[in-house]
């Protein structure tokens, strides 16, 4: 198992989660962040630091968030590595509590 990033992350793209990763998991895209699963080596530090409580372990998944296992898989191919925090999308407390944000992901570098 792995963990996932899911929809919550998508306009927010907080990084407390990055600086706390002990393997440099995480991936950046223009609006959202997500794991490469062949790095993570499943600890969990991340999840307790996302604000938005966007970081699953996969088998924690919501149901309605399934497609986010292969979003994190194929997208962590395309987005370059992301190793340090840094301040999060400007917007971010305003998408912070919408939900049904996945039309809204940019997965275009």
């Amino acid at each position: 198992m792995t963990h996932v990033v899911g929809e919550a992350c998508i306009g927010c793209k907080y990084t407390d989660c990055v600086a706390l990763c002990p393997v440099e998991c995480f991936h950046e895209g223009p609006n959202f962040l997500v794991i490469n699963p062949e790095v993570c080596i499943d600890c969990g530090v991340c999840v307790a630091e996302c604000p938005v409580e966007a970081i699953f372990d996969e088998k924690d998944l919501p149901e309605d968030q399934r497609e986010y296992v292969e979003l994190n898989v194929r997208l962590a191919q395309n987005w370059p590595l992301i190793t340090s925090s840094k301040e999060p999308m400007p917007e971010a407390d305003e998408w912070a509590d919408k939900s049904s944000k996945r039309e809204h992901l940019v997965e275009m570098v």
